[in-house]
């Protein structure tokens, strides 16, 4: 950590509200905008609805409600009253929404409209003390019925660099969810660092089509904007005909790969549409090589891929001057010390040799809520982070992920990363896409199972195993093709392994 600690998020929002008040800050697909002073009115509205029901510094906000500038705003909101935001996913149940409130006991939750009454029930039962809630439009509910009773100014609660600013719960694919801690200085460092590096500025429009109850779009994105002074045209959600209409007035996107995936699809995305872009940029799942390059094919651009997790923010990035490597998460970020180590002995490799990625750097966070055990098992003793992620370094400098280590195949104890297959696979004609995975098997302990999304209906296993004949080793070969219509996703577009995993567990049982 540097001696002087960077500036928070919130002192970052309100120097841009300062310096340019009338800037735009939030354009909607309408083209209304809201520019930084707007903003900031509506912020300390929210922020003094909060600490009218309670909130004090410290105490854990809630957020479970869709994609809208309102719902957007709450997060600065938060900071403004001290409080701890705690966005979550609107596709959770009132089920799962249980065990996240139970867990971080939050002082108030926001949550939509329709889900009221069973939210009421279950905040009584769980002892949260206020409850609001908002419609997806974000005009609506007693959010902002309230917010509009209350004073547009206020002061912001101090805010200290190391202090919680936010909990972001992990997917939970293995075991319960973990609720990473992230302070300020973890989220305002980053911001910097990547303000530096992908050279934003105020004259910036960012495409955002992200959700925002993740890391990508409310932290990549949105701090990144606030720390520009830049502004966002901001859609509820992707879609491709929108994001090509849209695209002349933007200057930057963020996206998931299937956002770019679709983008191709579209008859619209041409040269011309993308002529005023300078800069794409991909992360939360792998991008394939062949997207990569058939985006660059068809605009010119080369998509910058970059590495980040819930934990950490972001740890690597391709660079904005320089190759952007098809396949690689580019090079450590300023500030950010990279690893590979050994999964068991935990010592280093060398170059070239596949381990797993750890970190040690300003963005990674402190530990897991209400977690001391699992936070102590997560870190060296010399403050690296164990990722969980495997990958190597090549002789340029380039990180490289191979998958998750518990992706990793053994067959006949032979390791197999599932990344390398699949991107043989991706290579033969007429596969849209794939995700290979481990199952249970008598002989070999596990065998490799290709599961493929194809856009050729002639295509089938045989011809898929000819093909990869001379591209694979035997052992790495598929020992079954399984085609489906579609792989199962997670919000960020992750293909979710552990479902297929659990799916096909009894494919090879006698």
């Amino acid at each position: 950590m540097a001696d002087t600690a960077p500036p928070d998020m919130f002192s970052l929002f309100l120097q841009t509200c300062r310096e340019t008040p009338d800037a735009p800050f939030l354009i909607a697909a309408d083209g209304t905008v809201t520019p930084y002073a707007g903003a900031q009115a509506r912020v300390a509205q929210i922020a003094n609805l909060f600490r009218a029901h309670g909130v004090k510094p410290g105490d854990r906000v809630a957020v479970h409600v869709e994609k809208s500038q309102t719902a957007l705003l709450t997060w600065l909101a938060a900071l403004q009253a001290g409080a701890v935001y705690l966005p979550l996913n609107p596709a959770y149940t009132t089920g799962e929404l249980r065990y996240f409130l139970g867990d971080a006991a939050p002082a108030l939750v926001v949550c939509r409209t329709a889900d009221a009454a069973p939210m009421q029930v279950l905040c009584h039962e769980l002892g949260v003390p206020a409850l609001l809630t908002l419609d997806p439009a974000g005009t609506g509910g007693t959010l902002a019925e309230g917010m509009a009773q209350q004073p547009a100014h206020g002061d912001a609660a101090p805010a200290d660099p190391e202090g919680l600013a936010a909990i972001l719960y992990t997917s939970g694919t293995t075991g319960r969810s973990k609720g990473a801690m992230l302070s300020h200085a973890n989220l305002s460092s980053n911001a910097l660092t990547l303000r530096s590096i992908w050279r934003f500025t105020a004259h910036d429009r960012l495409l955002h089509a992200l959700p925002i109850f993740h890391t990508h779009g409310l932290f990549v994105a949105t701090n990144l904007v606030i720390a520009s002074g830049a502004a966002m045209l901001f859609l509820p959600r992707f879609d491709a005909g929108e994001a090509v209409r849209l695209m002349p007035q933007a200057s930057v996107m963020m996206g998931v790969p299937t956002f770019y995936s679709r983008l191709l699809d579209h008859p619209g995305f041409t040269r011309e549409c993308a002529a005023g872009m300078r800069l794409f940029i991909s992360g939360s799942a792998p991008l394939s090589a062949e997207t990569h390059k058939a985006f660059r094919a068809r605009t010119g651009h080369a998509i910058l891929e970059r590495y980040g997790m819930t934990e950490t923010n972001m740890n690597t990035s391709n660079p904005h001057d320089g190759e952007r490597l098809p396949g690689s998460v580019g090079h450590p970020l300023p500030g950010v010390a990279l690893r590979i180590a050994d999964p068991e002995s935990a010592k280093p490799l060398p170059q070239g040799e596949i381990g797993v990625i750890e970190v040690r750097g300003p963005n990674v966070f402190s530990g897991y809520w209400q977690m001391p055990e699992k936070t102590a098992q997560e870190f060296r003793a010399d403050g690296f982070f164990i990722t969980g992620d495997m990958g190597f370094i090549d002789d340029r400098g380039y990180v490289h992920i191979v998958g998750r280590a518990r992706d990793l195949i053994i067959a006949g104890g032979l390791n197999i990363y599932p990344a390398e297959v699949e991107a043989a696979l991706d290579e033969i004609p007429g596969v849209a896409e794939s995700a290979v995975i481990g199952v249970p098997h008598p002989d070999l302990g596990e065998a490799v199972v290709a599961v493929l999304r194809a856009d050729d209906p002639a295509l089938d296993e045989a011809a898929v195993i000819a093909a990869l004949a001379d591209r694979l080793a035997r052992f790495k070969q598929p020992r079954a093709v399984l085609f489906v219509p579609e792989l199962p996703r997670n919000a960020m577009g992750k293909v979710q392994k552990a479902a297929l995993r659990s799916a096909h567990a009894a494919l090879f049982a006698a």
